[in-house]
């Protein structure tokens, strides 16, 4: 009788040695890493396609928060600072977060041909309802930064029910007058592009108070490969139609409206705040900041959109970080009515003890 001897491997489960990884944490690191990557998508719109950034899950029952950068930006350039400033991270984790490129804006985008008929910015704000429609999201709470915040505006005036609150940066809901139209069309012949869109993102101040950061942006944008999509989105900018903006028929939403008191928008930021309802808005003019506030100041912008959202119902157990422990933060209030100051009042607040933030019942000036 023969005998046949079949030879069996076996394998032997070791147990992790000190200091050899394991690959539970990998797979979650690398899911990290996935997740502040965020999620690519291209979203076919009436007017042509849309880059849109999603970070997190679309399944949640709060609103996304929806974000639209200025000319000269794109989403990351204009809010990963903000969105990754470790005081944030408390709201990150509780919304959504979607980030919008205007079209042909994103980083690696290709450049459009010769001719080519970009979107006006009546168009492009009719292209975000198919994002909400995409992620079936029901509400949100846009966050614009100059071109995008016009943009927010004209689809939360079309759309009143799809936006809970409304933060606009740097907002100037009006074309230029024929005086700063003649100004620009000199302006057009003796700059170039990236000049142009510099002085719309930097006051002369800024230019020489912060050339660092200036420099790095003029070196971004003069040396972009879709340079010709910049140039379209600043022309479709600059030939917007005016936002007509009255107490009677305006946002149905809260606002908040924030400019840098060093920043080239803000005599028109205080215009516009001038004809909001001021039992819905409120106004923050910081201090020492300039035309991109989010960058150069993100714990105090931080610090103003958690009151914010906590004055819409939001993270109410939310305690004030930074800000709150270290200072008392100093409120200038002004009251108006009919178009005129009636009194104003200073109220010096302690955050001590997770102290609410009053309710949104009059037009709040705060200068932080």
């Amino acid at each position: 009788m023969t005998t046949e001897m079949q030879e069996i491997a076996i394998t032997e489960e070791k147990p992790l040695l000190p200091g050899q990884p394991d690959p539970t944490k990998d797979v979650e690191a690398a899911a990290r890493i996935l997740l502040d990557q965020g999620q690519e998508h291209s979203i076919e719109t009436p007017h042509g396609l849309l880059h849109v950034t999603l970070h997190g899950t679309s399944n949640t029952r709060r609103p996304a928060i929806l974000t639209f950068h200025d000319v000269g930006l794109d989403s990351k350039s204009c809010f990963s600072p903000l969105f990754k400033f470790e005081e944030m991270q408390e709201i990150v984790k509780n919304f959504t977060l979607v980030h919008i490129d205007a079209p042909g804006q994103e980083e690696g985008a290709t450049a459009y041909p010769m001719g080519y008929q970009y979107p006006s910015m009546e168009q492009i704000a009719e292209m975000i309802p198919a994002v909400l429609t995409y992620f079936n999201f029901r509400t949100v709470i846009g966050i614009g930064v100059g071109s995008g915040s016009y943009i927010l505006s004209r689809f939360t005036m079309t759309h009143p029910d799809s936006v809970e609150g409304l933060v606009l940066i740097n907002m100037d809901p009006e074309t230029r007058g024929w005086m700063d139209w003649a100004a620009q069309k000199i302006t057009t012949l003796t700059s170039s592009i990236t000049e142009q869109i510099l002085s719309h993102l930097f006051s002369q101040e800024e230019m020489s108070a912060n050339a660092d950061l200036v420099r790095s942006h003029r070196d971004r944008i003069s040396k972009a490969p879709n340079l010709i999509n910049i140039e379209l989105f600043w022309r479709s900018y600059n030939s917007r139609r005016d936002l007509i903006i009255d107490r009677n028929s305006n946002f149905k939403c809260p606002v908040m409206l924030v400019v840098g008191d060093q920043a080239p928008h803000e005599e028109a930021a205080v215009e516009c705040n001038s004809k909001l309802d001021p039992t819905t808005t409120s106004f923050l003019k910081m201090a020492d900041a300039g035309g991109l506030p989010q960058l150069t100041q993100p714990s105090k912008l931080t610090e103003a959109f958690k009151y914010f959202i906590q004055g819409m119902g939001y993270m109410a157990s939310s305690i004030m970080t930074r800000l709150s422990r270290s200072r008392t933060a100093s409120l200038s209030s002004s009251y108006s009515m009919d178009g005129e100051r009636q009194r104003s009042r200073t109220l010096s607040q302690s955050s001590q003890g997770g102290q609410m933030p009053p309710s949104p019942s009059h037009t709040m000036e705060v200068s932080c």
